[in-house]
């Protein structure tokens, strides 16, 4: 049977006083102070393994807004940030999620030329303020997102509701699917650590709510799996490869980069189901010494990233990925490969009829006053898998995308935001914030 596609909406309507507190909070909203706060986070560099000032800085915002809040460290650069508003009890607790990470450092000897030949002004920690806009280091993904879970909290206190469960605000370091830098010690820096840390230190919500890219609520998305794959040769010397066995991996490795590139739009059309389309590349390559380029190398590694369905599992897409380089090979004689995992996150889902998704469907709806309907073929990952993992349903939930003008087809940029954006994902946020914690835990069916 195939996942589905689309959810009806579990309609609830809010009674006089949920709906009065959720006016109130709305028109508490100050787009500008959601702006200026927006400024200094992308002016606080945060890439990841380096978390501990944007954290210190959003711990600081969190308390001056009535949250008990604290930073729990990692090490001596990374930090998570976590607020708490506790309820009068008897209700459920709601996590509001987003990371805190940038994937890029904003640090020109790190990215470019990988970026192109400068840092473009979207990659610089300095914020570019315009027409109800703002560009810079990460300001839409996750900033952006901050910003809209701290502003909808917020004027929800701001505006008297008076909640019997608790809420808590997280932000966690290393969100970005990414391993250490070069030079870095640290055996781990992304990949969800700061939220597998709050997980193993007590963090345990009835409901949580991820914001990252999407407007509109997701109730599943992908996993990854990191693969190298290493493509066999001869080691040799230029000055006498006509006389000695050569055989050079880098060259055909260009033939299994060719080869996998056409796989994985196969593999793609393949895996689309409910509301994911799995997606993989080649990211990087590695071979022979740069420094000595008259050694042919006797390998020539290259790392992939395949996004995996919750319905697919880490073993399955490592004997796809298998198959796929048998036929490649099987095209160009003497040709060899091995491949080795290096990573796997399974994909994870939260039935569409738990509350917390049906309550972000309801909060869209009543904002946007149009019927929700989910983003399909989606392959971002984030923590979401992470906490439904452990058995916390969970909802993603993003702010409206900004992409920049390109000839052929738009490019995506996670550092450009329209800051009415931000009030529009708060007003959805704000919803349901008081649906949720505003009802005893048997309302919400616990």
């Amino acid at each position: 049977m195939s996942a589905p596609v689309s959810v009806e909406t579990r309609t609830l309507p809010l009674d006089r006083a949920r709906r009065d507190a959720v006016e109130r909070a709305r028109a508490a909203l100050d787009e500008g102070w959601m702006r200026d706060l927006l400024v200094r986070l992308v002016e606080t560099p945060s890439p990841f393994g380096e978390e501990r000032a944007i954290a210190e800085l959003l711990a600081e915002t969190m308390s001056d807004i009535g949250l008990e809040a604290e930073v729990q460290a990692l090490d001596s650069r990374s930090a998570n940030a976590i607020g708490r508003a506790k309820g009068a009890g008897g209700g459920p607790e709601l996590l509001l999620f987003a990371p805190l990470d940038s994937p890029f450092t904003g640090r020109a000897e790190d990215e470019v030329p990988w970026v192109g030949d400068r840092l473009p002004d979207h990659m610089i920690a300095r914020a570019i303020v315009g027409e109800g806009t703002v560009t810079g280091l990460s300001a839409d993904n996750p900033k952006a997102h901050i910003i809209s879970i701290i502003s909808s909290v917020r004027s929800v206190l701001s505006s008297g509701v008076k909640p019997v469960g608790d809420l808590t605000v997280a932000f966690g370091a290393g969100g970005a699917p990414a391993g250490p830098r070069p030079g870095d010690d640290r055996p781990v820096v992304g990949h969800g650590r700061g939220c597998r840390h709050m997980l193993r230190n007590g963090l345990a919500p009835d409901f949580a709510l991820i914001a990252k890219p999407g407007y509109a609520v997701a109730w599943e998305e992908v996993g990854l799996c990191w693969f190298r794959v290493r493509v066999r040769g001869v080691q040799t010397y230029v000055g006498r490869k006509h006389f000695l066995a050569y055989r050079n991996p880098i060259a055909d490795a260009a033939h299994v980069v060719a080869g996998l590139e056409a796989w994985f739009d196969d593999y793609a059309r393949r895996h689309t189901d409910g509301l994911v389309a799995p997606q993989g590349a080649v990211g990087a390559i590695q071979g022979g010494w740069t420094y000595k380029p008259s050694m042919v190398p006797a390998a020539c590694d290259l790392y992939v990233d395949l996004r995996i369905s919750p319905r697919t599992t880490p073993e399955d897409a490592k004997r796809e990925l298998e198959e796929a380089l048998a036929e490649i090979a099987a095209r160009h004689e003497g040709l060899e490969t091995t491949c080795e995992t290096l990573l796997e996150i399974p994909g994870r889902g939260t039935d569409p009829e738990s509350w917390i998704i049906q309550s972000a469907i309801r909060g869209f709806e009543d904002a946007e006053g149009r019927p929700h309907a989910p983003f399909l073929e989606t392959s971002g990952q984030t923590e979401a898998v992470i906490l439904r993992e452990a058995g916390i349903p969970t909802a993603r939930f993003g702010l409206p995308a900004v992409m920049t003008a390109s000839v052929e087809r738009p490019r995506h940029t996670m550092g450009a935001v329209e800051t009415a954006g931000m009030r529009r994902l708060a007003r959805c946020l704000i919803y349901t914030i008081v649906d949720t914690c505003t009802r005893s835990r048997a309302e919400v069916g616990l």
